[in-house]
């Protein structure tokens, strides 16, 4: 075709248009209508002169840290013109995202499919169900990108690629993400510039938005991840090696993949610790004795870490803050790691860890590498 021959066209859709204004308006709302989630401070010594605190993120509407994921991922679907009007849309996840997800379609008036491994907790498949999506199940986790990608094709609908766009889809300057939120609370602490923030990888978005942040802000305060076993950020991340897999999935749900995600963005991550399974439940059930708080899996893997650097600070002499997430509630895992039953049968022995614990409740003392 020649450019020149006065070929015009035009793919404005007015009605479209409209029905996506009054989608972001609706998004939106959501939010305007949610106050922003509390930060906790955890019963630590005040003498110790280190302040501990837990951004509580189980009291979204949906329950968990993913529900800001899913906002910012509808928003970025919606404004880039793949989510309209009747668009079936598509996940792969393990539960959290899926749930929060669900949630928005069933707003928006939309189908919602989410594709996660038969392991998933049977609470997180009600959750997603009671919210109206539908759940499509893999045998294999690995296998779980591939399938949702398919779905969407066969149906014409919109896969939203958490793993992929969880690192842009949020405005990691500010827009009230989880980064801006955690400073402005921190304001009028006695540290209220934080040495460290503690976070997990699931998708990487979070840690990249909150990198990010501290960089844009100019602060000084050095990020920390988190990974469990079986996980391959941690050891991608040693060796330098974004196409790291393991093919073997976390047992903690929410944090922790068989592959590094491109979500993931080593370079602005300050420190990577790894946390044994047993100590990630171990330090759960801890939570819950010492604030009455019950949280998941990925909360005790993010307390483990916050532990280990609030006690190097101590064995250095350095007073300051650190800041972790409390990422979802342990009503979701009720009948798995609140289960005294399923830490046996999964090998895993929580007692060492909880003896670790007790000891540095006590004594700040923790056990150093080697």
């Amino acid at each position: 075709m020649d450019i020149l021959d006065g070929t015009d066209l035009d793919r404005s859709d007015p009605a479209g248009r409209a029905w996506v204004d009054r989608a972001v308006a609706a998004v939106e709302a959501d939010a305007h209508r949610s106050a922003d989630t509390h930060l906790l401070a955890y019963p630590l010594p005040p003498e110790w002169g280190v302040d501990l605190y837990l951004k509580d993120e189980s009291t979204h509407p949906t329950g968990s840290l993913k529900h800001r994921l899913a906002r910012s991922l509808f928003l970025y679907g919606l404004c880039s013109g793949q989510i309209t009007e009747g668009t079936t849309v598509v996940e792969a996840s393990s539960g959290s995202t899926a749930v929060s997800e669900a949630y928005f379609a069933r707003m928006l008036g939309l189908p919602f499919v989410a594709v996660m491994p038969e392991s998933t907790s049977e609470e997180k498949v009600a959750l997603i169900e009671f919210h109206g999506g539908r759940c499509h199940f893999v045998a294999h986790p690995p296998d779980m990108y591939e399938e949702a990608r398919r779905l969407a094709a066969e149906c014409g609908g919109h896969y939203l690629d958490q793993f992929t766009y969880a690192e842009r889809a949020t405005d990691w300057r500010g827009n009230n993400n989880i980064a801006e939120s955690i400073f402005e609370q921190m304001a009028l602490e006695r540290h209220p510039v934080p040495e460290w923030v503690v976070v997990g990888a699931g998708t990487g978005g979070t840690s990249a938005t909150i990198g990010r942040y501290l960089r844009y802000r100019r602060f000084p305060t050095r990020l920390a991840v988190v990974d469990p076993e079986n996980s391959a950020f941690l050891p991608g991340y040693a060796a330098g090696d974004p196409g790291w897999t393991t093919g073997i999935s976390s047992r903690i749900e929410g944090i922790g993949r068989p592959r590094v995600e491109p979500s993931f963005v080593p370079t602005i991550v300050d420190r990577m610790i790894g946390v044994p399974d047993a100590a990630s439940l171990a330090a759960m059930r801890h939570l819950a004795d010492a604030t009455g708080r019950r949280a998941g899996g990925s909360t005790g893997t993010n307390l483990w870490g916050a532990f280990t650097l609030v006690a190097e600070m101590l064995r250095a002499g350095v007073r300051g803050s650190v800041v972790t997430l409390l990422c979802d509630g342990g009503e979701r895992y009720a009948h798995t790691y609140y289960a005294d039953d399923w830490p046996a049968a999964h090998g895993l022995d929580l007692a060492p860890h909880a003896a670790v614990l007790r000891r540095f409740t006590e004594t700040g003392e923790w056990p150093t590498a080697g």
